[in-house]
């Protein structure tokens, strides 16, 4: 019989140097790494560390933080008990094609150091292939990080409620969108309300699209990159590295073009720079261009993933965010110590964890998270999304 395991993939990015610098996130992996040995029977060498800060650690680019995933789910069997942390900044793309299933109108992503964004697809179709009678714990502390996992029922949160703004569905509906348009969905650069006042250094762990045009043009050379055109810009510098739904995105243009869609007038621009960039590029036929995630080392036959991707999402992924889809998370630190920063809601699951010995539900840790962040003068509201079972299990294990 198989003996229950118990694996975790900490990602922390600080960012050094860049525009995008944050203080904490790293400090967040460290203390959640101590915290799964000491409260929850993890072994460190079940424990992979992604950071930015020592050259001596992998990494966290786009490519690595997807490789570690689909490594714990290569390594993952029935019953095994998996864990995500990821401490930096998050984004929002505004959805590109009207997906049907989605609910915010926008991409939820996580940003890793170099940009190559993971999108709430990804985390999706990640979920999915989580093994049977085995679950997987994501806390997310970053920006717009409530329904990273798409279609996970909401316990706790706004973020899919009636009235979230939902995207104009439709290939000619999103090549309309300007760059105005789409700047609507970049700010809340500023966190709003009131900040404790033993916190003297604060910023949010959002990055506005503003920014991440910025750096897409240094690391391109491009100085055209503009808001509407970042998810052809990512697969110019990325390629087959690309997060899966950058690629879909792709192939979804390409196949316009093939069926004739791509000679109207008035859309040279974004058709113009995915017809130039795939030709360039691209060395391998449409129907190479996966969308999922894939491993070669992975030899599970279909049958060991269950069948239905919603149910799988529903039952195996547990996702505690930061904060909801339109909120920021806040990057912080006591008395101004940069080398105390922290994430507020990792920092407040780290009190929470103290006190109650670890042993505490998702959805407690949640509302317990909420009311000490409102005390401590935070605005962002953390939020649960899991099956109703899950709400009430222990967290992590």
């Amino acid at each position: 019989m198989h003996e229950m395991g118990k694996k975790a993939v900490l990602i922390g990015c600080n960012y050094r140097g860049t525009k995008a610098e944050l203080k904490g996130c790293v400090n967040d992996v460290w203390r959640m790494h101590k915290c799964l040995i000491h409260y929850y029977g993890f072994l460190d060498e079940d424990i992979t560390i992604l950071i930015d800060t020592d050259s001596s650690y992998t990494q966290p680019t786009g490519k690595n933080i997807r490789f570690a995933m689909s490594r714990l789910l290569r390594s993952a069997q029935s019953g095994d008990v998996l864990f995500i942390h990821y401490s930096g900044h998050g984004t929002r793309l505004p959805a590109e094609t009207g997906d049907e299933d989605d609910t915010t109108g926008y991409d939820e992503c996580i940003v890793p150091t170099d940009m190559n964004v993971i999108t709430d697809d990804d985390f999706r179709e990640f979920v999915a292939k989580v093994p049977r009678d085995s679950r997987i714990t994501i806390v997310s502390d970053s920006c717009h990080s409530g329904g990273l996992i798409e279609l996970a029922k909401e316990q706790i949160g706004e973020s899919t409620h009636e009235g979230a703004p939902i995207s104009s569905p439709g290939f000619k509906n999103y090549l309309h969108r300007t760059g105005e348009d789409a700047l609507e969905s970049r700010d809340f650069e500023e966190e709003r309300g009131g900040l404790h006042e033993n916190h003297n250094y604060m910023k949010n762990r959002s990055l506005p699209l503003s920014t991440l045009v910025d750096i897409l043009k240094q690391r391109s050379g491009e100085d055209d990159v503009e808001i509407g055109k970042i998810r052809p810009t990512l697969f110019h510098i990325f390629g087959e590295d690309a997060s899966p739904k950058v690629k879909s995105f792709i192939k979804f243009f390409l196949n316009k073009f093939q069926q004739g869609d791509g000679e109207s007038g008035g859309h040279s621009g974004i058709l113009g720079l995915v017809k130039n960039i795939t030709q360039g590029l691209l060395n391998y036929t449409l129907n190479d261009i996966e969308e999922e995630y894939e491993d070669p080392e992975d030899n599970r036959t279909p049958e060991e993933y269950a069948t239905s991707t919603k149910h799988n999402t529903v039952e195996r992924g547990i996702l505690l965010s930061g904060c909801q889809t339109d909120q920021t998370s806040a990057d912080a630190s006591p008395h101004g110590n940069p080398d105390e920063a922290y994430g507020a809601f990792s920092n407040a699951i780290q009190a929470i964890i103290a006190e109650t010995g670890g042993v505490v539900t998702n959805r407690q840790l949640v509302l317990k998270a909420r009311k000490k962040l409102h005390r401590q003068g935070y605005t962002q509201k953390p939020g649960l999304y899991c099956s109703d079972d899950n709400a009430s299990a222990p967290f992590v294990c």
